[in-house]
C-alpha cells in the first residue's frame, strides 16, 4: 500500500452513504489518507437529510457533490468500499473491495438517517485503526 493509503466510497447516487463515509474518513483521518467517493448514477445534490445528520455531529458535507464513478478512480484507490452499488462498480486485480451492507438514507428524514450515519462512523473508525496503525 502507498505511503499515504487511499479510499473510495461507492453507492448508486453518491448522494448518502459515501458521502457521510467520506466526510468521517476525512475528518479521522486528518489528511493522512487520500478519500474519494463516487456513485454508479450520482444524483444531483447530497441528501440534505445526511447533510445534517453529519452536522449533528460537527461534519460538514455540504458543499459536496455527487461525483461518476470511473474505472481511474478505483484504479488509483487502495481500498474501494461498496455501499449497495451492485455489479455497477469496476473490479481491478490487486485492490482491496469491501461491500458495506447499509440501508439507503434516500428519502428518509433526519430520524431514519442517524443510525446510519453511527454505523458508518463504527465502520470508518475501525477502517481507519487498520490503515494508520498507532505506532
Amino acid at each position: 500500500m502507498a505511503e499515504k493509503p487511499s479510499v473510495l466510497f461507492v453507492c448508486v447516487h453518491n448522494a448518502g452513504r459515501s458521502q457521510m463515509a467520506a466526510g468521517f474518513l476525512e475528518h479521522l483521518g486528518a489528511g493522512r489518507v487520500e478519500v474519494r467517493s463516487a456513485g454508479s448514477i450520482p444524483g444531483e445534490r447530497v441528501n440534505p437529510a445526511a447533510v445534517e445528520a453529519m452536522h449533528e455531529v460537527g461534519i460538514d458535507i455540504s458543499a459536496a457533490t455527487p461525483k461518476m464513478l470511473t474505472p481511474d478512480a478505483v484504479q488509483a484507490s487502495d481500498v474501494v468500499i461498496t455501499m449497495g452499488c451492485g455489479d455497477a462498480c469496476p473490479v481491478f486485480p490487486g485492490k482491496r473491495y469491501l461491500d458495506w451492507a447499509l440501508d439507503d438514507p434516500a428519502g428518509r428524514g433526519i430520524e431514519a438517517v442517524r443510525p446510519i450515519r453511527d454505523e458508518i462512523e463504527r465502520r470508518v473508525r475501525a477502517l481507519v485503526d487498520e490503515l494508520l496503525p498507532t505506532r
